[in-house]
């Protein structure tokens, strides 16, 4: 398996992290809401193309092997966690965790923002294989939960 979960169509959902606002650090929460076109009920981020962020711990681990140092998803800032998928191939795809259903949509592309806090480094190395994840609108709302399975359907 490559360092993105490459060929997997089922994982888990390791974390969620809830944005209360831009430049805020997130939140780690067991649970949360899903709202259909809108995104995760209380992140500041709703409505438009990037309702909900993705990011494979898998990539995670890559991108901090190649800075050279561990840190925490949740700089990042991507809503969900997952690992065991290949969201390298999830684009035009979708994710389904419980009755949740999200349309990926395309790559989350590292900022500048990455760099911020002595990391360094951390934009490039989030480049490849995209690295810093993908984003997705929610098709179908529901409840999330750490633990729960991810599915994903490749794009046809």
């Amino acid at each position: 398996m490559s360092d993105t979960g490459a060929g997997s169509t089922a994982g888990t959902l390791l974390a969620i992290h809830l944005r209360p606002g831009a430049r805020v650090p997130v939140v780690a929460v067991a649970r949360a809401t899903a709202i259909a076109n809108q995104g995760l009920d209380g992140d500041h981020a709703v409505g438009g193309r990037r309702q909900v962020p993705l990011l494979a711990v898998e990539a995670w681990r890559a991108a901090c092997a190649a800075l050279g140092r561990e840190l925490d998803p949740a700089v990042r800032r991507a809503n969900l966690l997952v690992e065991g998928l290949d969201l390298q191939a999830a684009i035009g795809g979708t994710i389904a965790l419980g009755d949740v259903v999200v349309d990926v949509l395309g790559e989350t592309r590292p900022c500048e923002l990455m760099d911020d806090g002595g990391r360094l480094g951390l934009m490039a190395a989030l480049r490849p294989e995209r690295r810093g994840g993908v984003f997705g609108r929610i098709r179908e709302g529901g409840e999330l939960r750490v633990g729960m399975t991810a599915r994903l359907t490749p794009p046809a």
